[in-house]
Parts: structure tokens; sequence; C-alpha cells
């Protein structure tokens, strides 16, 4: 492996920061963006600079290798978010652009639900093939949202029940379907309510064994009284600040579900396909939910999700003559589906569903050990790693600038917004964390808070 002092070649740099972000490329760049995109951007980018103290202009992005992004100033940063984690192996990965420089010379767009192509095909047996049962069948989309939206279709269409239960800080999507279930933030469902499906009730996810209990009677009393048709959960919450529920959380809700008749619906787009260390998450405990979603990384970058269900769950489609279905015109087109099966190649050569767990096992100790009481919470699984500040949303937006202009992309996350969500590509060199865990110590002491601003 190679030393720090060796990383130099684009794709596993340290930093490197010619001019103090946002330079003036991207100021101008980022104006004219401000300018003719929704002016929800530049108002929540307002009201951060007011909350935090701390500038929040806007870099722009140039270009990507591995886990650098260099911006049109030449800035090069180390991205730590991939995508909102959706960049398994990094930008613009080498199999994956080979995939698609073969496969845009033969096809681009099918025929939908119609008439498939030889990729979609591959793809959704190889999906299937992840489902511990056979039978599976597979519904692609384009985004997770959408792997959601098939999701809870299903379950009404087998259980004749409209009622959803979510949890308090998941995040699923704001696309119509998911939105209603989504209970990261009232600010984004509440506008819309009068849209949405009104027979949605929350339980609070659990944070640890004391809070399952409390977490378990709420879906209890939920399923027994609320026509419960659906029941979804992340195995990991992933927006919600990387939030690691209990071992026993998602056994108890299977099967509270098999009592009451719901189908266990397990959102693994940000913890599936090696992000948390595994495959799947909810299979890794155990459970084998009736459906479960994918997205974010199945793509290496490229719009594309995938509800996966259980013969069972899927059978309803078959109904109605096929009067019903799920379908849109750029469902399951051959440049996204090429982009997946080299992703899978890529996961399964390098291993790096395991890689993801060793290395984020190691990461996790070294976080704490060198963070200790200056941070509140080091949690997560795998690749997926939050860091729980004090101070509330303002601190951890301030740090999260700090650290920008030291050449580190971070995003926060949670329900309070405190907490630096950090979901770097499966194959960063260990060194860059390493990097990054004396850069973030140095962010959270006052004289390094004076440094960094």
């Amino acid at each position: 492996m190679s030393s720090l002092g060796e990383l130099g070649e684009l794709g596993q740099s340290l930093p490197r920061i010619r001019v103090a972000p946002p330079g003036p490329k991207s100021r101008e760049a980022a104006a004219r963006l401000a300018a003719v995109e929704s002016p929800s951007v530049d108002a929540r980018r307002e009201s951060r600079e007011i909350a935090s103290g701390e500038g929040h202009g806007a870099i722009v992005y140039a270009s990507g290798r591995g886990s650098n992004v260099v911006d049109v100033d030449g800035n090069v940063y180390v991205d730590l978010t991939a995508g909102f984690g959706a960049l398994l192996l990094g930008h613009v990965p080498p199999g994956v652009a080979r995939a698609l420089g073969a496969q845009q010379d033969r096809l681009w767009l099918a025929l939908g639900d119609v008439y498939g192509s030889d990729a979609k095909l591959a793809l959704c047996e190889l999906l299937a093939k992840l489902y511990p049962a056979p039978g599976a069948r597979v519904m692609l989309g384009a985004t997770g949202a959408d792997a959601v939206t098939a999701a809870l279709k299903s379950a009404v269409l087998t259980t004749g029940r409209p009622g959803v239960l979510a949890f308090e800080g998941g995040y699923h999507g704001l696309s119509y379907a998911p939105l209603a279930a989504c209970g990261l933030r009232p600010s984004f469902r509440e506008p819309f309510a009068g849209q949405l499906n009104e027979h949605v009730v929350f339980a609070p996810y659990p944070e640890s064994a004391a809070s399952l209990a409390t977490s378990m009677r709420a879906v209890e009393a939920a399923l027994a009284t609320r026509g419960i048709g659906a029941v979804i959960v992340e195995p990991i919450l992933g927006r919600g600040g990387c939030v690691v529920p209990p071992p026993a959380f998602l056994p108890e809700l299977r099967a509270a579900c098999d009592r009451h008749g719901a189908m266990l619906v397990c959102d693994e787009i940000w913890t599936g396909l090696g992000r948390s260390g595994q495959w799947l998450a909810s299979i890794a405990q155990g459970v084998v939910p009736d459906l479960i979603c994918l997205g974010k990384g199945l793509g290496a970058g490229l719009p594309i999700s995938a509800c996966i269900g259980s013969a069972g769950a899927m059978a309803a489609w078959g109904r109605h003559g096929g009067s019903t279905i799920h379908t849109a015109t750029h469902f399951g087109a051959p440049l996204a589906c090429a982009a997946a099966l080299a992703t899978f190649e890529a996961l399964e050569r390098g291993q790096l569903f395991v890689r993801a767990g060793d290395v984020g096992r190691r990461w996790l100790t070294q976080l704490r050990a060198r963070l200790g009481d200056a941070v509140v919470d080091v949690r997560g699984s795998g690749l997926m790693v939050g860091i729980a500040l004090d101070g509330g949303g303002a601190r951890a937006l301030a740090v999260a600038r700090r650290l920008l202009a030291r050449g580190w992309i971070v995003l926060t996350g949670g329900v309070q917004g405190d907490v630096l969500t950090l979901t770097p590509p499966l194959d960063i060199h260990v060194d860059l964390l390493d990097a990054f865990t004396e850069e973030l110590a140095r962010a959270l002491t006052p004289s390094g808070s004076k440094a960094l601003s």
C-alpha cells in the first residue's frame, strides 16, 4: 500500500488548494446557476450563512477521478460524500467507463416494459439473485424514490391496505409516494400534505437498546389499529445521521409485520451494495424483507434503481390482466443497466463490501480515539459514518465549511443537522482517511477553527 507521501496522483490525492474556495470562477458560475435554478437552493444557502456565521458560497465541480474532485478554479478536494453516497467506486471509475463506451455504440434506449434490452435482462437476473428466496421479481427505476414508490405500490396491491408505517428521521426521497413517509424534516412534507397519502404514521427510530421497547410499542399500536399495509425502514438511518439501531430491531420488526400481515420494505438505497460493509444490511442481520429498495450506488453515478420483491410480494402485479403497471420511459435504460452490471463486477472483483467493513471499523476506532470528548458521538457501519457534534446544526455547518476551505468535502445530516455524514468511495486510500481524522481534530479546536475560518 502506498505511503501518504506517494499519494499524489489524481484519484487518491491529498487536497491541493490553489485559491481560497469558492474561488472567482466558482463564484461566477454559481451566481449564473442561482439565476436560473430553483430559488430554494440559494435561499437555503443564505439561511445557512446566517445560522453558522460562515460563508456558504458554492464551489462548482469541473471534473472528478476516484476520491478526488477538481473545481473550476483548479482546486483539488478529497470527496468524503461521493455523490450523497452514490459513487461507491468513486468518480468516473474506469471499468464502468469502459462498459458505457461499449454500450453507447450498441443501444441507448429500448422500449421500456414493451421490448426490453439484453442489458436489462442481465441486470434483472443478477438483482433477483440478491434475494435469498426463489422466484424474486425486479422492477427497475431511475431514482431511489422510484424504487420506494414501486415498493409502496406493491404493498397496497398485495395487502389492500393503504396505511404506511415509517420512522422518524427516515428519508426515502421527495417524490410524492416517498415524501408522505419522510420523517427527516416536517418542512419537506408539510406544504404538500394535502396531496399526499393521509394514511402514514411515524414511530421513533431506536438509537439504542434502551429506546427499542418504546419504538416497538409504537409499531405494535400502529399495526393493530391503523390498517398498515407497508412498514418502510432504513436498516441504518442515512441522511438521518448514520444511526445504527440495536441488533434486535429488524428481527422484531419482521416478526411484528408477520403477526399483523404487513409487508416489510427495507430501504437499502444507502446501506446496500457494500456501503454498510455488507451486500445488504437487512439480509446480513438475518432478516428477509418482502421488498428491498436499491438505488444511489447501483449505477456508479448514473441514474438507476431497483425494487426487488419476493414472489408473493410481486404476484399482485400479474393480476388485472396487466392493466395495472408501474413504468416510465427511461426505466431500465440500456446505458444505466450496463453501468450497474459493471458496478457489480467491480464490487465483487475487489471484494469492496468486505473492504468497506474492514476499513470502516478501523476508521471508526481511530475517530473515536482521536476525537474523544470533542464530539458527542461517532457511529456508523462500513464506510457510512456519522460524527455528531455539540452546538447544533449551526456548528456542524461551520465545521463543514472550515473543512472545505482545507480541501475536504463533507455534508451535514441528522434530524437537527448536527451530524457530519461521511460516505467516501469504497476504495478510498486509508491514508486519506487518516489525514482527514487529523484535519477534523484540528478543525474542532478553537485554535483550529480560527486557522480555518
